[in-house]
């Protein structure tokens, strides 16, 4: 339905287009990908000139950090709101990073938003043998096997190059897992390790096996709280949230979106434990605890029902699968 919408949206287009070409002459060529993209380095470039925006001119790499992350996130969103304007003007959003960091890199001479494109073009050139190649793989598991072999060669390649700085790298030990960047959020830090492990066939042989250790882990947390040790209980408390990540890597789960999810989720619930509260004329903090939890149940039955909660099922959505006991 909605790809109805869009391609009689398109043909609207075309079609009004059409009109105003036979009234003023020849019909305005649409812009492709490439002449928007170096429309917005143009544009991009104004803003951090001389005479350009002044916030715009006191960003720096570091500044930006936070839109970036923000930026990714409001896709995620915007992807799952099954808006598909809003999911385009996102993405346009988090495109307009690289292209800002790309400037300012390329004010400092060192790269170019061209040497981003072509540094991403190569490299899926480079990966994809299969495709552009001779090489054949017969499923996705051997294509993502190839692609670590691939990456592994091409790091040992970059070391090469750096000559004399290779030396001394060459004498750290290699390691399968190499590649995965440690400023990553824990979560998804977590879900690379454990993928690169099993690419390696370092894993579980079923779901069960996690679940297994995930109640081993949650008994040594237990445990631990009850020593009063700060440093064990953090250090249990990390195996605990690492076996869930592995576990959500193997049930194909990304615990990043999942935990966003969840907390979306209790929020929801939590504001609408307020409004009953509210409609009651009471203040939902001075309420007494038993009746709190009747509240959130309310609250999540009234989720549960289709007559006051009419939308259809989200493929993939946690809420979905499972629902809180």
């Amino acid at each position: 339905m909605a790809s109805d919408k869009v391609r009689q949206r398109k043909i609207k287009s075309r079609s009004t287009t059409s009109r105003k070409g036979s009234r003023n002459g020849p019909v305005e060529r649409k812009l492709t990908a490439g002449e928007w993209f170096e429309r917005l380095v143009a544009l991009q470039a104004r803003l951090r000139a001389p005479d350009g925006c002044p916030w715009d001119r006191e960003q720096t790499h570091a500044t930006l950090r936070t839109y970036l992350v923000e930026e990714a996130y409001e896709v995620l969103d915007a992807m799952k709101s099954g808006d598909d304007a809003k999911f385009a003007e996102e993405m346009g959003d988090l495109l307009l990073q690289v292209v800002f960091h790309a400037q300012i890199a390329a004010e400092q001479g060192r790269f170019t938003a061209a040497d981003v494109i072509r540094e991403v073009h190569e490299k899926m050139v480079r990966r994809h043998p299969h495709v552009f190649g001779e090489k054949r793989a017969r499923d996705a598991a051997e294509v993502l096997r190839n692609w670590e072999q691939i990456k592994a060669q091409e790091r040992q390649g970059a070391q090469e190059r750096q000559g004399n700085g290779a030396e001394k790298k060459d004498e750290e030990p290699k390691s399968l897992l190499d590649g995965v960047p440690r400023g990553l959020p824990a979560t998804m830090e977590g879900l690379q390790l454990t993928r690169k492990a099993s690419r390696a066939g370092f894993d579980w042989d079923n779901a069960q096996g996690i679940f297994e250790k995930l109640r081993e882990e949650c008994a040594e947390l237990r445990h631990a709280s009850e020593t009063k040790d700060a440093a064990r209980v953090e250090e249990e408390m990390g195996d605990v949230l690492f076996a869930g990540v592995n576990l959500a890597r193997f049930l194909q789960v990304d615990p990043e979106i999942a935990l966003k999810n969840a907390n979306a989720k209790f929020a929801r619930r939590f504001r609408k434990m307020e409004r009953l509260s509210a409609g009651n004329g009471q203040a939902f903090a001075e309420i007494p605890r038993a009746d709190k939890e009747k509240l959130w149940e309310t609250a999540k039955r009234g989720e549960r029902n289709p007559k006051t909660h009419p939308q259809k099922p989200r493929v993939g959505h946690p809420d979905d699968r499972a629902a809180k006991p």
